[in-house]
């Protein structure tokens, strides 16, 4: 039986996934605007939601999802600030909420190739690290979610502040560069997304994995949950 699906926001990334659904076993039964009313009704019986708006919609959007009794995959970036209380939400709704700054698996892969690279040049004299991401022109955010994200992670690996260049131009999916350089030498470290369907991939992968579950989870709970079972996040 194929997932039910409620789209929330039906910008690119909302039509990418309409356009996909049907391929990746979801039926898409809701097609719902960043600012439309959401309850039980509109949602018309979804099992999960995806949510991809903008940073100012997006927590209410959430907070309105779980209220209906609706899983939550979220992919819009700069809220994160009110993580706290979306958190408190799920677990007085007993809800399930999966969000991430970045639902392409390769980029998920990536994070942890940038920690162990991080690690090993921890301490080595001569090497400075800095991050540049570049994405379209449209992108409001700026470093990006998934940028920070890798920064965070590198930091904490190298022991100092990661820098980071924002570029924002044209219609670039998405690129994260991490660049360590030294007098005489440089490691160069890139994930670059080519379409935006990859995003779209990653998301309606994590919200078939989210029916059924309780709490709040990332990406990396689906990876580790494919790799436990040794199957696909297709």
């Amino acid at each position: 039986m194929p997932t039910r699906i409620a789209l929330v926001g039906m910008g690119k990334m909302g039509r990418a996934l309409d356009q996909l659904a049907p391929e990746r076993g979801c039926e898409v039964v809701a097609r719902l605007e960043h600012d439309a009313v959401i309850s039980r009704d509109t949602l018309a019986g979804a099992d999960v939601a995806i949510e991809f708006t903008t940073p100012d919609a997006s927590v209410g959007n959430q907070l309105a999802l779980l209220d209906a009794g609706c899983a939550v995959v979220v992919g819009t970036t700069g809220w994160y600030a009110a993580l706290p209380m979306v958190t408190a939400r799920v677990a007085e709704r007993d809800g399930a909420l999966l969000w991430a700054p970045n639902f392409a698996i390769g980029v998920n892969i990536f994070q942890e190739i940038v920690a162990q690279a991080a690690a090993l040049l921890q301490g080595v004299a001569g090497f400075d690290a800095h991050l540049i991401e570049t994405h379209h022109a449209a992108k409001k955010d700026a470093p990006s979610g998934t940028a920070g994200n890798l920064a965070k992670v590198a930091s904490a690996a190298l022991g100092r502040d990661l820098p980071i260049t924002s570029v924002r131009t044209g219609s670039v999916p998405g690129t994260h560069e991490l660049l360590f350089d030294a007098p005489f030498e440089s490691i160069r470290l890139e994930h670059v997304a080519r379409d935006r369907r990859v995003f779209a991939e990653g998301a309606l992968a994590a919200a078939r994995w989210l029916v059924g579950r309780r709490g709040v989870f990332t990406m990396r709970d689906v990876l580790a949950a494919a790799h436990t079972t040794g199957g696909g996040t297709r």
